[in-house]
């Protein structure tokens, strides 16, 4: 089974999936109505500042900021498109950006998308 956290309309959810063909014997269902609201995972922090990842894969359709701009928590900073919906990426904290992705590129889960420090 992989945990995931998913936002819907602004709040967050955690919810577990069972992969298709897992050699797991399967586990009693457990509903994944909404539970509490998951606290946000806290984004990696490097030595060089914090670490905007790729929530899941998929197409990025827009950058917002460019190198180098001054950016406040929350800010929409890029738009990345999976499964046909546009997704804003927005900075975890207050700093200055250094995007490491273009319009257009294919990114996996967890790519480095940008760096805030």
């Amino acid at each position: 089974m992989r945990n995931f956290i998913i936002t819907v309309n602004g709040k967050q959810y955690e919810v577990g999936v069972d992969e298709v063909g897992a050699t797991e014997s399967p586990k009693t269902a457990v509903p994944l109505a909404a539970s509490a609201p998951a606290a946000a995972a806290a984004p990696a922090a490097s030595a060089t500042g914090t670490k905007v990842v790729s929530p899941f894969p998929g197409l990025i359709k827009n950058v917002l900021v460019q190198n180098g701009a001054q950016v406040k928590k929350d800010q929409p900073i890029l738009v990345l498109e999976a499964m046909k919906m546009d997704n804003d990426i927005t900075a975890p904290c207050d700093g200055t950006v250094t995007v490491n992705v273009a319009k257009g590129a294919n990114v996996e889960s967890d790519a480095v998308l940008a760096v805030i420090s």
